[in-house]
């Protein structure tokens, strides 16, 4: 059985004997990192600088919710803001892989700057085992990278710590409701943000549109389930599919992409079945999306697919 506080213990142990110089950590917000961090801060406190770059990749009102979250856990935090950076760097790129490996690199790069700012000699990380099995290596196939995994550039200076490598989703929760981190629940956001749930051309205009239509998915599936609806699922969004068709909006011919809504139940994200939700849900979802999205998206799917074959994510 997994004793969280007995890893705690250890982690933060060994990681005072590997860091003898001033740290950084990419914190996502999430709960892997938030996890790592607060093990990391407890192991050498105020070496430690932990790093939030707003991508302009992030879900609605993330930026100022995860400044707030990581306040509260007493964490020294620097909020780099490079919206225009990720943009620019992503431009015209709509390759999966090629979009986590320039995603990758260029969030390796703003730490190295930062690592420059506070003389950071380690970089730690909430790589979970998930993460490296996916992104492949030796005898294994490359399912996909992970930015933290198959983005890491090869002259990188900085000395990596990931001290939550061999742990599965469910562990890492365990860890968080330990630690008291109010995002032990939360469910999962891919280190590359929307930029995966945006297929296709990455434009500040489509990211917007995705973003929006996750927003509704989220409190429309939180309000059903709060309401006994349904099931709260693992993992729920929304995907920005580049595929075109016609529709009408009033008496007008409409022509919008579409929208794909996901929702799952899952452990450890290794496997996956497809949540099946009450369709006057999923209903207000469609009217909702194509209504506020009035000319971007007329029309809404639902992924039934499980994992496998398919991820969860759909890149």
């Amino acid at each position: 059985m997994f004793d969280c506080e007995q890893f705690i213990a250890e982690s933060a142990a060994s990681m005072k004997e590997q860091i003898d110089d001033i740290a950084i950590i990419a914190c996502s917000g999430g709960v892997d990192s938030s996890v790592a961090a607060v093990i990391a801060n407890e192991a050498v406190g105020d070496k430690l600088h932990c790093v939030y770059v707003d991508t302009g990749l992030m879900r609605k009102n993330e930026t100022q919710e995860i400044q707030e979250m990581l306040g509260e856990l007493g964490l020294n935090l620097t909020t780099v803001f490079a919206e225009d950076r990720y943009f620019e760097a992503l431009k015209d790129v709509t390759d999966p892989e090629a979009k986590r490996k320039v995603i990758g690199e260029l969030f390796i790069r703003i730490f190295e700057e930062e690592q420059v700012k506070v003389g950071a000699k380690f970089l730690i990380q909430g790589t979970i085992a998930p993460d490296w099995i996916e992104s492949g290596g030796g005898v294994r196939d490359t399912i996909k990278s992970h930015h933290n995994v198959g983005g890491l550039p090869e002259d990188m200076t900085l000395e990596v710590i990931e001290p939550l490598r061999d742990l599965y989703k469910d562990e890492v929760r365990d860890l968080a409701r330990v630690q008291k981190i109010r995002v032990a629940d939360r469910q999962p956001f891919p280190g590359p943000g929307l930029a995966l749930r945006c297929l296709g051309p990455l434009t500040l205009e489509r990211v917007h549109v995705v973003r929006e239509a996750c927003a509704i998915v989220e409190e429309e599936f939180e309000a059903a389930a709060e309401a006994g609806k349904m099931e709260l699922p693992w993992q729920y969004f929304a995907a920005l599919l580049p595929v075109r068709s016609v529709g009408v909006h009033g008496d007008v011919r409409a022509y919008g992409e579409t929208i794909v809504v996901r929702a799952v139940q899952s452990m450890d994200g290794m496997s996956a079945r497809y949540s099946e939700i009450p369709h006057d849900v999923l209903a207000k979802i469609s009217t909702r999306i194509t209504n506020t999205l009035k000319g971007a998206v007329n029309r809404v799917v639902y992924d039934i697919t499980h994992k496998p074959p398919g991820t969860i994510e759909w890149e």
